[in-house]
């Protein structure tokens, strides 16, 4: 067997894996059915691995493949093709969405104890692995006889090969041998997506080749001495710092985001240890700095393996730091827990310093500048960072005012902090700040959900930067904003600006795709799935398809660019684009320029006379100039929480979520407006924008006596024998209207409380640590994991919630209650609208709110078995294009028919004043089997 050593950090175990890999595939597969799928797919794992089967495939001249072998080199890097498949004829009429497929792979991992008999033994060696642009891994026993009884645990790839992802720790599955070799076997699948690895022929292939990077190695356990100073098991990740940039001495922010690693083991399984907690951080007297902090708001507490990034915020006025002064020393003080409580035993408590790189940059002047880095927090505890390009001249009376802030968003894999090349490429402008959001990492959500909740805070986080010794500089908070973006950001600039089209003056959008699912078509999907059951499942995706949404742009300038020789987005994605704006509007301010034999990025595709005379042309006007009135308009909603007002105009709540709601306004000549709204149930007007003399709704007129707020809240009335419209004093908006989708998670403020049933070593920790570790990789989002007594008596942050099983507790019980949610729990199984959901081996996703009265939002993972919960798992929804709506439950089947393996799944139905904003079951978006 041919065999490389990786790494062998530890002077004690070894880790040997094989360079050779059995292959199995290609297999059809759209660019998520993996999710649902059991990542071994066609494999069943219960079972020893036969290399001399075969396994049927659509792409395989007969019908079959088989096994095959592939080879990686000594940097773990591996290239899958299969030459043999006739792809050309595939995508002569599927076109590259036949490309897309998926492989299992196989390999062998050999755990060699020390040579030392005197060395301590007595704990498991654990493995440090780097997984890069592979789906899923998983690590079995060596002996397959004992895969029956064996629960496999999938650990999440870093597909996108993100910059900056946390260290991914794994347990071994079975204790390792102290007097001989112990092996095991690696299950690796493998999916060749299109936005990932793009066109074969981008890289002059006739074949797609899957490129994965996988590594292991042994990690080490920490020598814990007894001074405070000495090695701690807490350690500083420097990749993880969110640090901002100082200029003239002065940080350009009050946040401050400082990289910890719990690098400790949990060193018995019947007790808690390796848990610790930060009790404090403050940069120590002797530093002579002038800086100091503020004290923590809550204890963080780090998980065994988990990586967090504590949050600081400078003292009001905190000082200036001389520019000789390159590091910034923070002491921190942590603290161990352990027994399900926090230690106050100040001899038990550990420091260690951390010194935090500080860059200076001098003032910007109207001919030199550099791209200044700044940071936020967002809510409690997300310290998160962005760029910006200043203005060339300040706003000073008699000398010009400022503009709009441009928003460049940058595309998908482009890091704004080590590469320079997106902001190096963006137009810098005399009046106007030009801001780089990170979307959170560089692919983030593809600019939605959380991805643009950072696009929009980092316009007022640089508003209250200027307001602290740049007032000359500033603009107004309630700016509004021209978006610009390239590629996943011109996608992201066709989501920002239709979902909130007040706010967004003017658009350019480069390159940008419509929609996921038209960027990879899913021609090859749902052969075992209920129609019905597909049309649910794929509500999840109505809020990000753009071109539903295009009626909110049919009234706002946009400059639409594309390369002819685009072959990674093709340029009939901004054709497309353009000519259903046209349909909204055929006089719509809409141009299209295609840049011939360009491909998908050319260095100055922002930055030329053609985009700056549209810059100049839409900016010209001062803040308070009034845009041009619309006098017909059509504004359409999914999700109310994520959408603004368009023209004075919000809707606040849909009669049935999961479908488009529509409402469109037209105006006549004495000030008459004629609304007809379409499955919606909640909207308002904004007085101060228009004056109104005469309203109708629906062909119901609105007495004039009711416009006398600022404010015009409508709400359809419920009353069984009513079909009319009634206007309200306030809404409340704590009636939160259901998401559609579970993806809503997501959309956090603050750290994330992960509960489980105890802090000992179970299925439920590693599905929590597994889940912290995804959120800190895809969304730099940060978790913290605590046990349900913990939560029962208020100890948690008060934001979302995911609750992994727990399913007997006072917890769940009181969550159910609070939030009026029709799921119960009974005999050991879950029940919804009379339906039980007792296989054993079913998963099941729901979403509630935390409180009827709350926007907040608790995401349930359940099951009857880790079988169960980990295919729950799988369907967290990390990535864009998971199709979780509300709630979902597969079982078993789906590891081999996708989402035909569903047993039921939905959207919660509205939220209003006649149900006291209860999300209830709603039959018309359901599907149960």
């Amino acid at each position: 067997m041919d065999v490389t050593t990786f790494r062998a950090i530890d002077r004690e175990w070894r880790v040997v894996m094989s360079r050779e890999w059995d292959v199995l595939g290609p297999f059809p597969i759209h660019a998520r059915e993996q999710h649902f799928l059991s990542p071994a797919f066609p494999l069943d794992l219960s079972k020893s691995i036969d290399l001399t089967r075969t396994y049927p495939s659509a792409y395989a001249d007969g019908g079959y493949v088989s096994w095959s072998k592939a080879n990686s080199d000594e940097h773990g890097n591996l290239k899958v093709s299969h030459p043999n498949i006739r792809w050309e004829q595939l995508r002569a009429t599927e076109g590259w969405a036949a490309l897309q497929h998926h492989n299992v792979l196989r390999t062998y991992l050999t755990v060699y104890p020390p040579d030392s008999k005197q060395e301590s033994t007595e704990i498991d060696p654990r493995l440090r692995v780097e997984c890069l642009q592979g789906a899923y891994f998983s690590i079995l026993p060596g002996d397959e006889t004992t895969w029956a009884t064996h629960v496999l645990e999938w650990h999440m790839g870093n597909v996108y090969a993100l910059e900056r992802a946390p260290v991914q720790f794994v347990s071994l599955p079975t204790s390792p041998c102290r007097d001989k070799a112990t092996r095991y076997q690696v299950v690796l699948g493998g999916s060749y997506e299109i936005r990932l690895f793009g066109d074969p022929r981008s890289y002059n292939s006739e074949y797609p080749i899957l490129s994965i990077n996988f590594t292991i190695s042994i990690d080490t356990l920490p020598s814990l001495g007894t001074s405070p100073h000495l090695v701690t098991p807490v350690s500083h990740a420097p990749a993880h710092d969110v640090i901002p940039d100082f200029i003239h001495g002065r940080p350009f922010s009050s946040t401050l985001g400082i990289g910890l690693r719990n690098v400790d083991f949990c060193r018995n399984t019947k007790s808690i240890s390796g848990w610790w907690t930060v009790v404090s951080a403050a940069i120590p007297p002797c530093a002579g700095l002038g800086l100091s902090l503020c004290n923590l708001s809550t204890t963080i507490r780090l998980a065994p393996t988990q990586t967090h990034v504590l949050t600081l915020e400078f003292q009001p006025d905190p000082g200036l730091i001389p520019i000789d002064i390159t590091e910034l020393p923070v002491d921190i003080t942590i603290s161990p827990f352990h027994d399900e409580s926090a230690c106050s035993d100040v001899d038990e408590q550990r420091i260690f310093r951390v010194n935090v790189p500080i860059r200076h940059i001098p003032m910007w002047t109207s001919v030199s500048y550099t791209a200044i880095r700044a940071t936020y927090n967002l809510g409690f505890s997300n310290p998160t960072i962005f760029l910006v390009l200043p203005p060339r001249y300040p706003d000073k009376e008699g000398e010009g005012e400022l503009k709009e802030p441009i928003l460049a968003l940058h595309g998908a894999g482009v890091d704004i902090i080590n590469q320079t090349f997106w902001a190096d490429s963006l137009p810098r402008q005399d009046r106007a700040w030009v801001i780089i959001p990170s979307g959170r990492t560089s692919w983030g959500l593809d600019w939605h959900g959380p991805s643009a909740a950072d696009v929009l805070a980092a316009v007022t986080a640089l508003h209250d930067i200027l307001c602290t010794g740049f007032m000359d500089w500033n603009y107004p908070r309630d700016t509004k904003l021209v978006v610009m973006g390239h590629s996943n950001g011109g996608q992201g600039a066709w989501y920002i600006a239709s979902r909130w089209p007040d706010t967004v003056k003017a658009v350019v959008a480069a390159a940008g795709y419509i929609k996921s699912q038209a960027y990879v078509p899913w021609t090859i999907f749902a052969h075992f799935i209920d129609p019905a059951l597909r049309a649910v499942l794929e509500t999840s995706l109505l809020p990000d398809d753009n071109d539903l949404f295009l009626s909110n742009l049919a009234h706002t300038p946009v400059l639409a660019i594309h390369g002819g020789m685009d072959d990674n987005v093709p340029s009939w994605h901004t054709r497309e684009a353009v000519s259903v704006l046209r349909e909204w509007n055929p006089d719509a301010d809409v141009t299209y320029h295609e840049e011939p034999g360009q491909p998908h990025w050319w260095f100055d595709v922002l930055n030329n006379a053609r985009v700056q005379a549209f810059l100049d042309r839409v900016c010209c006007s001062s803040y308070d100039a009034p845009k041009t009135k619309c006098r017909k308009f059509t504004l359409t909603v999914a999700v109310p929480a994520e959408s603004g007002p368009m023209g004075g105009w919000r809707v606040h709540a849909l009669e049935v979520p999961g479908r488009l709601g529509r409402l469109e306004v037209c105006e006549d000549d004495e000030g008459g407006v004629n609304v007809k709204a379409s499955n919606i149930s909640v909207v308002s007007f904004d007085l101060s924008k228009a004056s109104i003399h005469k309203l109708v709704i629906n062909s119901q007129n609105i007495p004039h006596a009711s416009m006398e707020a600022r404010t015009i809240w409508l709400e359809k009335d419920t009353n069984r024998n009513s079909t009319g419209w009634k206007v309200v004093d306030s809404y409340v908006e704590n009636f939160q209207q259901p998401y559609g989708r579970a993806q809503a998670i997501l959309n956090a403020d603050g750290i994330i409380d992960i509960v489980i049933p105890s802090l000992h070593h179970s299925s439920e920790l590693s599905a929590a640590l597994r889940i912290t570790h995804n959120l800190r990789t895809y969304h730099l989002l940060d978790a913290r994991i605590v046990f349900a007594h913990e939560a029962e008596n208020g100890l948690v942050c008060g934001g979302n919630m995911v609750v992994i099983g727990c399913a007997n507790s006072l917890l769940v019980k009181d969550l159910l209650r609070r939030s009026q949610s029709e799921w119960s729990h009974e005999g050991g199984a879950w029940a919804l609208s009379d339906k039980k959901f007792n296989n054993p081996t079913s998963g099941l996703l729901f979403l509630v709110k935390r409180t009827s009265s709350t926007a907040n939002t608790a995401l349930f993972l359940q099951s009857s078995d880790p079988g169960g919960l980990e295919r729950a798992l799988r369907l967290f929804p990390i990535r864009t294009g998971v199709l979780v709506p509300d709630w979902l439950v597969v079982d078993e089947a789906a590891d081999r028919i996708g989402a035909g393996g569903a047993e039921g799944a939905g959207v919660w139905g509205s939220a209003g004043r006649s149900n006291n904003g209860k999300w209830g079951f709603n039959a018309r978006m359901s599907w149960l089997n």
